[in-house]
C-alpha cells in the first residue's frame, strides 16, 4: 500500500505553504503530493488568502520538488478546454522531468462556477463533455509524431492538431479517473484510466466501486489487474488521545466522527483504518491533509505507520 498526501488549497493556503507541505512529503518518502482543483472554499473556513490554480501550483512545485510525484484530485473538466489541457499537462510533465498525473473528472461545485462565470451544464452534458475529454487528450498524447490528430465529437471539434507537445513520460502522464457513479464512472476507468479512486467512502461503498469497475474492465477486455485502485481519506492521526483531539479541533472535526470516517486515532488504528483498505484490493491511500501548517503529523505518519505497510 502506497500512502500519498492530497490537501485542499481552496480551503486557505499560500503557494509557499503547499511547497512546504509537498517538500515534507517529498523528505519523509511519502510516494505524490496531490492537491484538489477548486476555486471556492467549503464549509466554515475563511478560505484566506483565496484560491491557487491547480495547474500553476504544480508548475511551480515541478521546479520546486525533485523527486516526488505530483498531481491534481481532481481537475474539473468544466474548467479548461481538452486541447489546451493537453498542453498544459505535457508542459508541466516537461518541468517536473516526468512525475505529474492527471486527476480529471466531471466538475460537480456549481457555486464555483457561478462566482467565477465558468459554464456549468447539467449533469449529463457535462460526463458527455468528460468523455470527450478523454478521448481527446489521449488522442492528443498517442499521436505519433509528425502526425496530426482530428476528432469532431458533440461538443468539441479538433482539425489536423499538431498534438504537441508531447509529454515526457510515454505512453503518456497516468490518469486518474474517480467517483462512484454506477453508470458511466466505472466505463470510463476502465477505456482511459490507468487508476480508479473513490474518495471519501467507507470499505463497503468502496469495495461495490471497485467491484463494478473491474466488471467494466472485463467487459471492455482490459485485464482488471492493469488498473491501480485507490482510495482517499481525512487523515487525523495523534500520539495520544490529547494529540488527536487538537489535530481534529484545528480542521473542525470531531474525534468520533473522523474515527468512523477517516484514518485518524492512534498511530495503530491508523494501520488497522489503512489494512481493511488493502484487504479490499486499494493499492494506494490518498490521505487528506487540511491543517497545512502541522508538518508534525506527517512526520508522526511518516515513522508510525509507514514503516508498518505491507
Amino acid at each position: 500500500m502506497e500512502l500519498r498526501i492530497f490537501t485542499e488549497p481552496q480551503q486557505g493556503a499560500t503557494y509557499d505553504q503547499l511547497l512546504a507541505v509537498a517538500l515534507e512529503a517529498e523528505r519523509l518518502g511519502f510516494g505524490a503530493f496531490f492537491r484538489s482543483d477548486h476555486y471556492t472554499k467549503m464549509g466554515n473556513v475563511t478560505g484566506l488568502p483565496g484560491p491557487t490554480d491547480a495547474w500553476i501550483t504544480l508548475a511551480g512545485l515541478a521546479r520546486d520538488t525533485s523527486t516526488i510525484r505530483l498531481g491534481t484530485m481532481v481537475t474539473a473538466g468544466t474548467f479548461r478546454l481538452p486541447g489546451p489541457l493537453a498542453i498544459t499537462v505535457a508542459t508541466v510533465d516537461a518541468m517536473s522531468g516526468g512525475r505529474i498525473e492527471l486527476g480529471l473528472g466531471a466538475g460537480w461545485y456549481e457555486i464555483e462556477h457561478t462566482q467565477y462565470g465558468i459554464p456549468f451544464p447539467d449533469l449529463g452534458e457535462r460526463f458527455d463533455r468528460l468523455e470527450e475529454q478523454f478521448e481527446i487528450i489521449t488522442g492528443l498524447w498517442a499521436t505519433p509524431s509528425e502526425e496530426t490528430f482530428t476528432f469532431h465529437g458533440a461538443h468539441y471539434s479538433l482539425d489536423d492538431s499538431p498534438a504537441l507537445p508531447k509529454p515526457v513520460q510515454r505512453p503518456r502522464p497516468p490518469i486518474i479517473v474517480g467517483g462512484t457513479g454506477p453508470t458511466r464512472t466505472p466505463g470510463f476507468a476502465a477505456r482511459f484510466g490507468d487508476e480508479y479512486n473513490v474518495a471519501f467512502r467507507g470499505t463497503e461503498d468502496t469495495a461495490g466501486a471497485f467491484a463494478r469497475t473491474k466488471h467494466a474492465c472485463d467487459d471492455a477486455g482490459r485485464d482488471p489487474g492493469s488498473l491501480i485502485l485507490s482510495a482517499a481519506q481525512v487523515l487525523c492521526v495523534g500520539s495520544d488521545e490529547a494529540e488527536i483531539e487538537r489535530r481534529a479541533g484545528a480542521i473542525g472535526r470531531d474525534t468520533a466522527e473522523l474515527r468512523e470516517h477517516g484514518v485518524a486515532g492512534t498511530p495503530g488504528e491508523a494501520l488497522d483504518k489503512i489494512s481493511r483498505y488493502a484487504e479490499i484490493g486499494a493499492d494506494r491511500l490518498y490521505l487528506q491533509v487540511l491543517d497545512l501548517a502541522d508538518l508534525d503529523h506527517l512526520a508522526l505518519v511518516a515513522a508510525e505507520v509507514m514503516p508498518d505497510i505491507g
